[in-house]
């Protein structure tokens, strides 16, 4: 099919071509001094929740200006346990989507990974991921591969909403981001690698998949047992209850 016979017919069916938006790089490279090791090595795979969690920070352009959007992804499920936003691009952005993340799971031992930005190898992040007990990753300086599925979230929210709406204000941005995170993503936005379930859907069968099954029930004692035999027969030998 031609391109001219494409777009005679995205005309006709009131159709128009999704425009990317201008790369913008958010990632200002931090101390070395403070750098972590990579923890992770490019094998985004977990056997259970909150083992592995992937970070990053996006830019949302507005008419006033960028909102910043920290996330926390689950590797597990994909699912989102942490998100910020802020209109300035900071360590209290990603320490907000951090703390949300710690609330919402309480991980026992869990990796955080992340590339090398300056909000990442703050001092005040890094004391506070020592302070949760959670293990800081990082990847190599300036390789987008090698927090690989952070990248592909990023991909799908400007895809389905970035590059579909301009935002006038901040918080107009906030309202339809929060709405895609929390009222799509997590809930009801299918993912080949989890079965076409949802993060949602594929955590609640893990769960139920790995309940601890209900105690089984005590056998009575020889005693009670031989009672309730001695006793259903003085019940049939006098035609009713004793």
């Amino acid at each position: 099919m031609g391109c001219k016979r494409v777009a005679r017919l995205m005309r006709q069916a009131g159709l128009k071509g999704v425009q990317k938006r201008r790369f913008r790089p958010t990632t200002r490279a931090g101390n070395p001094e403070l750098f972590a090791p990579d923890l992770v090595q490019r094998h985004f795979t977990a056997d259970r929740p909150n083992a592995l969690w992937l970070a990053d920070v996006t830019y949302v352009p507005t008419d006033e200006g960028f909102l910043y959007l920290a996330a926390v992804l689950d590797v597990f499920s994909r699912y989102i346990v942490g998100w910020a936003m802020e209109a300035h691009l900071g360590s209290r952005l990603v320490l907000a989507a951090l703390r949300m993340a710690y609330a919402q799971r309480h991980p026992q031992q869990v990796i955080h990974h992340s590339d090398h930005g300056s909000e990442y190898t703050a001092v005040a992040f890094s004391s506070r991921c020592r302070e949760l007990g959670i293990t800081i990753s990082m990847g190599s300086v300036g390789d987008c591969f090698d927090n690989a599925m952070m990248e592909s979230f990023f991909s799908s929210l400007e895809a389905e909403v970035l590059n579909r709406y301009r935002f006038a204000t901040r918080e107009q941005a906030r309202t339809r981001l929060f709405s895609w995170i929390e009222g799509w993503y997590n809930s009801h936005r299918l993912h080949s690698a989890i079965d076409y379930l949802s993060p949602r859907e594929f955590e609640q069968a893990f769960m139920i998949k790995n309940a601890r099954p209900s105690a089984a029930p005590i056998p009575p004692s020889r005693e009670a047992a031989w009672r309730g035999t001695d006793r259903s027969k003085h019940q049939d030998r006098r035609g009713g209850n004793p």
